[in-house]
């Protein structure tokens, strides 16, 4: 049983990409919150998965709908973020915003996140690299709930697309700085 099926019995969809491998599931909560977990597996060094999504001035130079990332503050391991994130979604451009706390556990290899203010009800997770025998995997949870009146609905679909193109535009940044 890998650890997306114990947190998630419910079961993972895979897809292709290139010869990578995604995993992927989400869970309905109650009050309209969703609970999504990607992973990734990769021949990238884990150090390099690291260190591109710590690199959180530049974010937005690869991760797909996201317009900005700011550092707000630094404290040790403790980041502050303020993102803005755009997409269109039924024809009308959605924007978001989120002011976000990081926990650094370098060691881990854990980066969570929480929302500590934005435009969400709820919002938070985790980024965890581990190193396999391969290579490394990548795994990213999230736990969403919309605002009143966001149809949460209709963008579950887009939430497992984004969340895997997001994967895959870590991944492309992390084989980018290998190369150089």
């Amino acid at each position: 049983m890998t650890p997306l099926q114990a947190l998630f019995p419910g079961g993972l969809r895979s897809s292709s990409h290139q010869s990578e491998t995604i995993e992927q599931t989400m869970e309905r909560l109650p009050g309209g919150a969703r609970r999504l977990a990607v992973q990734l597996k990769s021949s990238i060094a884990a150090d390099v998965f690291w260190d591109v999504l710590t690199d959180y001035t530049h974010l937005a130079d690869f991760i797909p709908n996201l317009s900005s990332s700011e550092l707000v503050m630094r404290k040790g391991e403790t980041v502050r973020l303020q993102q803005v994130g755009c997409q269109q979604l039924l024809g009308l451009r959605f924007s978001a915003q989120v002011l976000l706390e990081l926990r650094e556990f370098r060691p881990e290899g854990l980066l969570r996140f929480e929302m500590l203010k934005g435009d969400f009800r709820r919002f938070e997770g985790s980024w965890q690299v581990r190193t396999l025998a391969e290579g490394s995997s990548l795994l990213y949870e999230l736990t969403v709930q919309g605002c009143l009146g966001m149809p949460i609905g209709l963008i579950e679909e887009r939430l497992r697309e984004d969340l895997s193109s997001n994967l895959f535009a870590v991944e492309r940044e992390a084989l980018r700085r290998c190369e150089y």
